[in-house]
């Protein structure tokens, strides 16, 4: 699956099982419903998503989880979340199980947060 170079997201999703690619399009369309400028392109060969010309949040699917990757500020700000919720994460990164929902307010929040990270960078 990841042994192909991708050229845009809609070939990276179409390249998963069919209960795989409703979660990733459900994801796609919750981090462009947060900013009407979000734009998408493919980054470290995964859907990646900008704002403001800055990187604001990647994703990728796996066997059994989907991983989103919102840096490391935004996993130390919602790090109690992931606990709470059980969520495999590290530095960067959050698992969030292949079998069950995606946490789609935690996962808006997240969004939202990094807009705001953003927003603040650019004022420096």
């Amino acid at each position: 699956m990841m042994n192909k170079a991708f050229q845009h997201i809609d070939e990276y999703i179409g390249s998963f099982p069919e209960s795989t690619q409703k979660k990733l399009y459900l994801l796609r369309e919750l981090i462009h419903s947060q900013m009407s400028n979000i734009e998408e392109y493919i980054g470290y060969q995964m859907p990646a998503f900008k704002y403001k010309e800055r990187p604001l949040i990647y994703f990728a699917g796996y066997k059994n989880h989907i991983g989103l990757y919102p840096g490391a500020e935004a996993i130390k700000n919602f790090m109690q979340d992931f606990v709470n919720y059980n969520y495999k994460f590290s530095k960067g990164a959050v698992q969030f199980p292949i079998n069950t929902d995606l946490p789609m307010d935690l996962i808006q929040k997240i969004v939202k947060f990094r807009i705001w990270e953003i927003e603040q960078n650019k004022k420096s």
